[in-house]
């Protein structure tokens, strides 16, 4: 398998001795590869060949394109079982969850290829004689992606998918703690016939490329996924260029549960929705909010489904919840839980890393919850992005609500109900992008827009009906038939 750098359909090492160490989060003695970490002149090879490549790329006729984009697909589908192995040793998530990915990300890339094949102008009557009035909409260009760890096969599937059918070129830079299944996917385009420099992946730390990416006058659009602290620096530096961007950033995601749900919904979801991935979803449930009459009957089935977490390598069938991704993302939540205690709040489970036999030599740390938490805690309003859940009473539905919208994100929330009129409420009241009654804070289906308010994004969404559209710009025609 090559390792390395995509550029203008050659597989290239970088010019920098400097390496990024890929190991397994789950046994850090498990190196998967030792990949060439990329520079300035890496970045500007890949643009200059996606900038060459776009006329002809944009002047294919669309079957053609969509042709060579579902080829893609169905190799995908072909090699789905080494490709989810692979994100499970890469990333470190159950064999389960990388297979449920490789799923989602070939459901994403086939809707977006169908939704491609209905995409047209308008055509509007003009109020004078002898005028053809209409819109067409053309790809813009050159585009950046990138992408995140934590899906590092169905965000990029989700993005660049889009981006090519609508007649784009694509600089793509994966996460830095998962290039091989950018790789990986890079891959399956080059083994569909896909034209020289249409796609060119660049691997690389973010400090070091990511600013070329984001303000080179050749980048027409950027479309990211990560932190708010990142996507407020990429806004702020594509504004120099007027460039789109397309951001999907963090979130701080609630779970409201009313004294009139099915608690054992209620508990499952929350189960599902804050401990897979290790919590490291951003439409994870990270805030639990408990109407009184109901929280103490809630906190001890909870408990008792917490504990019961089985913490494990991705690759054993028996485990329910992987590693987290990182050393940092390690540290990220040993430092977030401390801060919690000194906070005040009550520790009711987890809290350490996991020690002893093969724990030793993997990023595994306990799930944990905390109770008796104040919305105005730090643990309360920031993104922890790990298996840390913190839960907080309120006296009733409009209490919830203002707990659920005290923080500067607005990703995802749900609510537990089996009252339609307070499930209204909570629908018109809560400020996210993604809303659920009775439903996980991370469930979603591809043909409906993806993406949060406030903190969490910026730009179209980037699925259903709107991820094409990011990638394309439009252009007004008015004709007069007859010249006068």
């Amino acid at each position: 398998m090559e390792i390395g750098n995509y550029i203008a359909g050659q597989w290239q090492s970088a010019a920098s001795e400097n390496t990024i160490i890929d190991i397994n989060p789950a046994d850090t003695r498990d190196v998967l590869a030792e990949i060439p970490s990329s520079g300035e002149a890496e970045v500007d090879a890949a643009l200059e060949a996606a900038a060459q490549a776009f006329s002809e790329w944009r002047e294919l006729p669309f079957p053609r394109r969509l042709e060579i984009v579902s080829q893609a697909c169905n190799l995908l589908k072909e090699k789905r079982g080494p490709i989810a192995e692979l994100i499970t040793r890469e990333n470190g998530k159950t064999l389960r969850e990388s297979q449920a990915e490789v799923e989602a990300a070939i459901t994403e890339m086939e809707f977006q290829m169908h939704h491609a094949e209905r995409l047209g102008g308008l055509v509007a009557p003009s109020r004078r004689r002898g005028i053809h009035s209409y819109m067409v909409r053309e790809p813009r260009g050159v585009v950046s992606v990138i992408s995140p760890w934590n899906f590092p096969l169905n965000v990029p599937g989700r993005k660049i998918v889009p981006a090519l059918i609508a007649g784009n070129t694509v600089v793509f830079k994966p996460a830095s703690i998962t290039p091989l299944i950018g790789m990986e996917f890079v891959r399956l385009f080059d083994q569909a016939g896909l034209p020289s420099g249409v796609l060119n992946l660049v691997c690389g730390a973010g400090g070091r490329i990511g600013t070329r990416l984001v303000t080179d006058p050749q980048v027409k659009a950027i479309s990211f996924t990560g932190s708010t602290e990142v996507g407020r620096q990429i806004h702020q530096m594509a504004a120099q260029n007027l460039t789109p961007t397309q951001l999907e950033m963090g979130g701080k995601n609630p779970a409201i549960v009313l004294r009139d749900a099915d608690l054992n919904l209620a508990v499952e979801d929350c189960i599902t929705a804050a401990f897979s991935c290790a919590g490291q979803w951003c439409t994870s449930t990270s805030r639990i909010i408990l109407e009184q009459p109901i929280a103490a009957d809630f906190m001890d089935q909870f408990i008792s489904r917490v504990e019961a977490i089985r913490v494990g390598s991705g690759t054993d069938e028996q485990t329910d919840m992987g590693p987290v991704a990182s050393q940092g993302q390690l540290e990220r939540v040993a430092r977030y839980v401390a801060i919690g205690q000194e906070e005040g709040a009550r520790l009711l489970c987890g809290g350490k890393r996991l020690e002893g036999n093969s724990y030793d030599h993997g990023y595994f740390f306990q799930p944990t919850v905390f109770e008796g938490v104040e919305p105005e805690m730090q643990i309360a309003q920031e993104e922890i992005f790990g298996p840390v859940v913190c839960c907080i009473e309120v006296p009733d539905l409009d209490g919830a609500l203002e707990v659920a919208n005290s923080v500067e994100f607005g990703l995802s929330a749900s609510v537990y109900t089996r009252d339609l009129s307070r499930a209204q409420r909570f629908v018109d009241g809560i400020e996210a992008g993604l809303v659920h009654v009775n439903l996980h804070t991370a469930y979603k289906e591809p043909q409906l827009p993806f993406g949060g308010r406030k903190a969490s994004g910026s730009g179209l969404p980037e699925a259903g009906e709107t991820g094409i559209q990011f990638y394309t710009e439009h252009k007004v025609v008015y004709c007069c038939s007859d010249g006068s």
